[in-house]
């Protein structure tokens, strides 16, 4: 996840926002909207005219699309705008969906948004990837990109998870607290997927 923006003394942000409503699935599954989510949770609040900064696009499309997000409740206002010049930020530091469904329009709303941030993933990788020569030697040796293929049941890789979770939760104050930031720190995205592995056929189907 993106770098979060401290919330105004007072104004506790909430951890997360919980998307079920197919219709605010499908809202969100859009890259721009995406990413002005994320840059509200790294640098915000903004204006739709920092927006289009930020993100090469018209300030009437960011507006739009702001407002569009805010109709879901992914962003909302700021205080402290002037005028037509009003600020936006994000309304929660991450954000769900269901990851399986009954209902099936909730399901394939759901999976075609898990689909669209997927692919938004590997394009900042590839991005990332493309500019590494850049960076200081430290950061190309700290960097990680590998896989690993295990055999776990449903249940082991729900602990995983947990486990790993675990793992990175004592390093999420410092999205809010820059204070808790040792010297030297970078904003850094760890993207974590597991998934039943189709392509590797079941042995016990064949004995």
């Amino acid at each position: 996840m993106p770098e979060i923006s401290e919330p105004p003394p007072g104004d506790e942000q909430p951890r997360s926002i919980r998307l079920t409503d197919p219709r605010a699935l499908r809202a969100y599954a859009h890259p721009l909207r995406m990413s002005l989510v994320g840059l509200l949770r790294s640098v915000g609040p903004f204006t739709a005219t920092r927006a289009a900064e930020l993100t090469g696009e018209s300030v009437a499309s960011c507006s739009y699309h702001l407002r569009i997000l805010a109709k879901y409740g992914l962003v909302e206002e700021a205080p402290g705008g002037r005028g037509r010049e009003k600020p936006w930020r994000a309304t929660a530091r991450y954000t769900e969906w269901p990851e399986y469904s009954e209902d099936s329009t909730v399901a394939e709303a759901a999976d075609a948004l898990s689909a669209a941030v997927a692919e938004r993933y590997f394009e900042r990788v590839t991005r990332s990837m493309e500019n590494r020569h850049a960076l200081p030697k430290e950061w190309r040796e700290a960097g990680q990109f590998s896989d690993s293929l295990l055999h776990l049941t449903p249940a082991e890789l729900i602990d995983l998870g947990e486990r790993i979770d675990a793992l990175l939760r004592p390093y999420e104050g410092r999205e809010s607290d820059p204070s808790l930031r040792p010297e030297g720190t970078r904003a850094v995205s760890i993207v974590r997927m597991a998934y039943l592995d189709q392509e590797i056929p079941d042995n016990r189907e064949t004995e």
